[in-house]
């Protein structure tokens, strides 16, 4: 797995936001209600200065150790508050833009209430001539699925584009289709975007299946 990018740096020192059932996609907008007392502090400090955190996941057990460190996944994603709203008490409605994936490396001592981690930026490996191919996949599942929700499935000219790259697309589906957690945490977990797209369309063909009583076919 690549773990170094181009970009000038592919380091990042970034405070962190632990939550159990979120994972953050690049490429997608997460809006969040920031409202415990470590969190608040998180948010004022980031907006004044780069505006950068990872919103990371949370490990099953975590209850036992909630309010000290408990252990969070290893991949999470990482971005930059494009919006705040500051409410009556300290409390925020912020919107988090997501950049990137990342590697926790370690946590970093901190005097601060929010914890604070060293991660390294994840760079995805092209899809190739395959790329096509699992895209028509993806998009063709999510029409299914959104026919099925008796959603427009004009919905999808705007999430899934053809004029976006391959793992923008898989990423905005997983985002906005995958309820299942720990199966959008795998997703993120993969840097290969062909291997995205195929486990993506897999799942989306799954669930649209599920939600037709187990009849399957093309609709």
């Amino acid at each position: 797995m690549a773990t170094s990018e181009s970009a000038p740096s592919t380091v990042l020192v970034l405070p962190i936001f632990p939550l159990p059932e979120v994972v953050l996609f690049p490429h997608t907008a997460m809006p969040l209600h920031v409202f415990e007392a470590r969190y608040r502090a998180m948010v004022t400090d980031a907006l004044a200065r780069d505006r950068r955190l990872s919103v990371v996941r949370l490990l099953p057990g975590y209850e036992a150790d909630y309010a000290g460190k408990p252990p969070v996944a290893a991949i999470a994603g990482a971005g930059e508050i494009v919006s705040c709203e500051r409410l009556p008490g300290g409390r925020y409605n912020i919107l988090v833009e997501g950049r990137w994936r990342v590697r926790i490396e370690h946590e970093l001592p901190s005097d601060t209430l929010y914890r604070v981690v060293r991660a390294q930026r994840l760079v995805e490996r092209p899809a190739g001539g395959e790329a096509p191919e699992l895209v028509a996949r993806v998009r063709a599942a999510c029409s299914r699925l959104l026919e099925t929700l008796d959603r427009p499935r004009d919905l999808l000219n705007g999430l899934l584009a053809d004029d976006q790259p391959p793992g923008v697309i898989a990423d905005r589906a997983a985002a906005a289709f995958l309820p299942d957690i720990a199966l959008r945490q795998q997703l993120l977990e993969l840097v290969a975007v062909g291997d995205r797209l195929r486990r993506l369309s897999v799942a989306l063909e799954a669930l649209v299946n599920e939600l037709r009583g187990g009849r399957g076919g093309a609709g």
